[in-house]
């Protein structure tokens, strides 16, 4: 038995590296020490990573840990499910993923709901340990 694929992309449709470009066109990406910096000086710095990376790589001491799939449900204002941070649209939010690709997913999204300063940590928490920062483990 085989299965066919239709192979042309549908009209309209974009690849994961134009959402991600369009995505990152819109954050003001941090390195590690800026993020360090901006904790310092009271943003919220979010893990979205699955429990099995943070148990295999460990995390950043003072970070939130809310899983990407209910992100959007913890920081909208509006939502009934939101944590009691996030009650305002101008929290500064670093939202970090392992490598920084998702994180740039997600950090778009928070900016959708109308987190102005959402953003996230280029290269992720592997940028973090690579810059020799503090992590748990």
């Amino acid at each position: 038995m085989s299965v066919q694929t239709d192979s042309i992309a549908p009209a309209g449709s974009r690849g994961i590296d134009e959402i991600l470009a369009e995505a990152r066109s819109r954050l003001t990406r941090l390195d590690a020490a800026q993020a360090a910096a901006a904790q310092g000086d009271g943003a919220l710095l979010v893990d979205i990573r699955p429990a099995a990376q943070r148990a295999a790589h460990g995390g950043i001491p003072g970070a939130l840990i809310v899983e990407r799939n209910v992100l959007e449900w913890r920081f909208d204002p509006r939502s009934d499910a939101r944590l009691p941070v996030a009650g305002r649209y101008d929290l500064p939010v670093v939202v970090f993923c392992q490598e920084g690709y998702t994180s740039s997913l997600a950090a778009a999204a928070l900016q959708d709901l109308g987190l102005h300063r959402a953003t996230d940590l280029a290269g992720g928490f592997a940028a973090w340990q690579t810059a020799g920062l503090p992590i748990t483990p």
